[in-house]
């Protein structure tokens, strides 16, 4: 298989359009963290390597705002932030070897615990820069937070996965970083007090970070960071509602708080086994536990927007077939997708819960417009586009 590696916006279109015009489609490629997502994808001649896209171009610390190559990776990124006292407010798994890419993520819309104050990847991109197949360079939204002019192309080329064309470049807007963090912890062994503890948290003017569940080896686990101004008063309200809700509480600082959300992270993926994002109503938080336990996964979920990630143990394909048959059923009629699995699993299911999907037809035409010949990840989103 060739390997095209690019380090020019142009250079990827250069290359996109040499193979739409031979008829060669590729696998689009930066840092691979995410190389087992999606369906299957077969009969590719090639790769396109975006990692030659990296580095900071920009960073308008009095604007709050960066743009930054494609092939960046995240933890350089916010390294560079840091050091004005700002954050780019993704947090997702940063992988193995942390090869995470921007563009990676905001292809795939990973992220992490700061979805819950901050939101998704398609919320912090102002913009995009990407290479298309008929060999040219465009152009969508600018540095201005506040910008309404033209379509919001950045938004439709977060999440998904590729099949559009070639993200080079992204402006992405900034927050201030906190100085400290504490983090609220509730466990228990039964799942309604742990759904009970979420729930309170979530009605009540805290103003959190990240609210967050988990379930592990029986045990549940509700997470609440508070950052920022009046963190002492917040945190004692935050306890107060836990143990109200019937959980033994603790209170997390310093690298021991760290350490429970870089578990949170970790927890939405796998190496070896199966991840299941569940994306169910908030007000079920407790039934996809209840799932989970019955399943024997383990579990760690976003409480503001009903996302849960299932993490199912290692197994041959055929109990793994039946295991994922297992959550959709419990779960219906909420969207289960398949993200890390082996390819003879992925092979086997219906990766997207395809059933969920949307509006696949106009989808495609949207595929059709902006890469006509398949060229760019052909076959891995949903409905085969």
């Amino acid at each position: 298989m060739e390997i095209l590696r690019v380090s020019t916006a142009q250079d990827a279109a250069d290359a996109l359009a040499d193979a739409a015009q031979h008829g060669r489609p590729l696998r689009l490629r930066a840092g691979g963290t995410k190389s087992s997502w999606g369906n299957p994808v077969e009969d590719v001649w090639g790769v396109l390597d975006l990692s030659g896209l990296n580095g900071v171009i920009e960073h308008n610390e009095g604007d709050l705002t960066a743009i930054v190559r494609a092939g960046t990776r995240l933890v350089e990124a916010q390294e560079v932030f840091a050091r004005a006292g700002q954050m780019l407010a993704l947090d997702p798994y940063p992988g193995e070897g942390a090869a995470a890419t921007i563009g990676g993520i905001v292809a795939t819309g990973d992220s992490g615990p700061l979805r819950h104050r901050f939101a998704a990847a398609r919320d912090l991109v102002l913009g995009i820069r990407f290479a298309t197949t008929d060999g040219k360079v465009a152009r969508s939204g600018s540095k201005v937070i506040k910008n309404v002019a033209g379509y919001d192309l950045g938004k439709l080329f977060t999440g998904s996965f590729g099949t559009l064309g070639a993200i080079t470049e992204v402006i992405l807007r900034l927050h201030p970083l906190p100085r400290a963090r504490v983090t609220a912890l509730g466990r228990d062994s039964d799942v309604g007090r742990i759904e009970a503890g979420a729930r309170a948290l979530l009605a009540k003017p805290l103003e959190l970070e990240a609210l967050d569940v988990a379930w592990r080896d029986g045990v549940g686990e509700v997470l609440a960071r508070i950052a920022g101004a009046e963190s002492e008063e917040r945190t004692r309200r935050t306890v107060a509602a836990l143990e109200e809700a019937g959980l033994d509480t603790v209170v997390a600082e310093g690298d021991d708080e760290a350490a429970l959300w870089e578990r949170q992270r970790a927890s939405q993926r796998s190496d070896d086994g199966i991840v299941v994002r569940v994306s169910a109503r908030p007000a079920e938080i407790g039934r996809v536990l209840a799932a989970a336990r019955s399943a024997r996964a383990a579990a760690v979920g976003r409480v503001a927007f009903g996302l849960v990630w299932l993490a199912l143990p290692a197994m041959d394909t055929a109990d793994a077939v039946a295991a994922i048959d297992h959550v959709r059923a419990r779960l219906r009629p909420y969207a289960c997708v398949v993200l890390d699995a082996p390819e003879s699993v992925r092979a086997k299911v219906d990766v997207w819960h395809s059933e969920h999907a949307g509006a696949p037809a106009l989808m495609r035409r949207v595929k059709e417009r902006f890469d006509p010949r398949r060229v760019c990840n052909p076959g891995i989103f949903v409905g085969g586009i």
